[in-house]
């Protein structure tokens, strides 16, 4: 069976993704794999530190959380129609999804999210990683429009500008 690989991490831009993969599974009549890569405390470092199977217990039952809530707050109860596996790995984002998703019938869904230029510095992105070493067909899924404005509410909110009334006006 063909499958649809999607990376989630529960954020808005992330459940956008998903819903696109969603439909795309429903197209090519495939599973949709939803997976969310997570680490241990502290990365690769962390995890050189002899963080014990007893230490990353619950790093894992979290990802396996945030995992749920992120199928729940997508798809409700009703869930998506559609075959569904959910997968929590651990390692990094784009090498855990490559991985993944290595078949080349498939298809890898990722989330470009926003990109701003201190976020870029600190993170590398992982759309980035997917389009480069993925053996599959890739589909990078930009942020809603609405994402857009609630990040600029937030802007807003934590430099304290106020808002001019004008700017709900239609």
């Amino acid at each position: 069976m063909r499958r649809v690989v999607v990376g989630v991490t529960g954020r808005p831009g992330s459940l956008t993704a998903l819903h696109r993969a969603a439909a795309e599974a429903r197209l090519r009549d495939a599973e949709l794999r939803v997976v969310l890569a997570w680490q241990s405390p502290g990365g690769e470092l962390g995890s050189r530190n002899g963080l014990g199977p007893s230490a990353l217990a619950p790093c894992r039952a979290a990802a396996v959380e945030r995992l749920r809530e992120a199928l729940d707050t997508a798809f409700g109860a009703a869930g998506p129609g559609i075959p569904l596996a959910g997968l929590t790995v651990r390692g990094t984002p784009g090498a855990v999804l490559v991985d993944t998703a290595r078949d080349p019938d498939g298809l890898l869904v990722v989330g470009t999210g926003s990109r701003a230029a201190l976020r870029r510095l600190v993170r590398p992105s992982v759309a980035r990683y997917c389009l480069a070493h993925a053996t599959c067909p890739v589909l990078a899924v930009p942020p809603s429009p609405l994402q857009a404005e609630l990040e600029s509410v937030h802007r807003r909110n934590a430099w304290r500008i106020p808002l001019d009334p004008r700017e709900l006006a239609p």
